[in-house]
């Protein structure tokens, strides 16, 4: 049970729900955007987050859109995990959702409450970091586009007020190849010791990660290392790792060299079945 009232609002446009924000923080209710909720309300019954106002984005219809316009797919960020999974929208997107938690609780959890959470993780936004996907955000100012790499920094850096609407990706990497791989401590349903995606495009491998730094990461310089053809296989894991070091977590979950070794061995894999497969990246 949540240990303080607060007001609760579901509009039915973006330019209602930007409205409402911006009335309830002039009043001072300090609101929060409203999708899955399972983070805000775990956070406020502990006493974590306070509120006076929720705006629940679910009756938004750009929150909800699934679908191709084009050679872009739209995914709302009201999506939930288990929607996009089972989608089949965007293999790697849908593998990752399906990773992320139980069953039950992915029917909870949406897109962008996913990237917008305060925990390390935030598995979903792995293959959008690999398909420079273009969000579009609602604001004061009205609709805004940001390519990915631009507003997530670690984490999602969204002007205060601004809300997330959706995320666009070419449909070139929905339909590239990829890789999936999650590595936990215990079970196959947890935190990641380390979450390894990938794709191939233009050419050249992508590859990003959660779990390994305390935030999701994706570093193009670590990339070439990966993609460097006068390298072994085994000396562009091993330099790429060695790059990376600086990085790494050392917790509960795993220590950094343990990390470290995952990744060495995981990046070896990719690396070895993209050959097995021929693709043009490896040689």
């Amino acid at each position: 049970m949540i240990p303080f009232d607060f007001e609760y609002y579901r509009p039915e446009s973006v330019e209602e729900a930007v409205r409402l924000y911006q009335e309830l923080e002039t009043a001072g209710k300090a609101p929060v955007w409203y999708g899955g909720g399972s983070e805000l309300i775990s956070m406020a019954r502990v006493g974590n987050r306070r509120f006076g106002a929720v705006i629940d984005i679910k009756s938004i219809p750009e929150c909800r859109t699934l679908g191709f316009d084009g050679e872009r797919l739209n995914l709302g960020a009201a999506l939930t995990l288990d929607e996009l999974s089972a989608s089949h929208k965007f293999p790697l997107l849908g593998q990752t959702a399906a990773r992320i938690a139980d069953h039950t609780i992915q029917r909870r959890i949406t897109l962008g409450g996913n990237l917008a959470s305060t925990i390390i993780y935030r598995e979903a936004v792995l293959p959008l970091l690999l398909s420079d996907a273009e969000l579009t955000t609602a604001g004061p100012g009205g609709l805004k586009k940001y390519a990915i790499r631009d507003i997530f920094r670690e984490r999602l850096q969204l002007p205060k007020g601004e809300l997330l609407v959706s995320a666009a990706v070419a449909r070139e990497f929905i339909e590239a190849p990829y890789f999936h791989i999650k590595k936990t401590k215990n079970e196959k349903i947890d935190y990641p010791l380390i979450t390894t995606d990938a794709l191939i495009a233009g050419g050249n491998l992508r590859i990003a990660f959660s779990g390994l730094a305390a935030y999701p990461l994706r570093d193009v310089a670590a990339e070439s290392i990966l993609n460097d053809q006068r390298l072994s296989l085994e000396e562009r894991a091993e330099h790429a790792a060695q790059f990376l070091s600086g990085v790494y977590l050392d917790d509960m979950n795993g220590s950094s060299s343990y990390r470290r070794f995952v990744l060495k061995n995981t990046v070896v894999n990719i690396l070895e079945s993209i050959k097995d497969a021929e693709m043009p990246c490896i040689r």
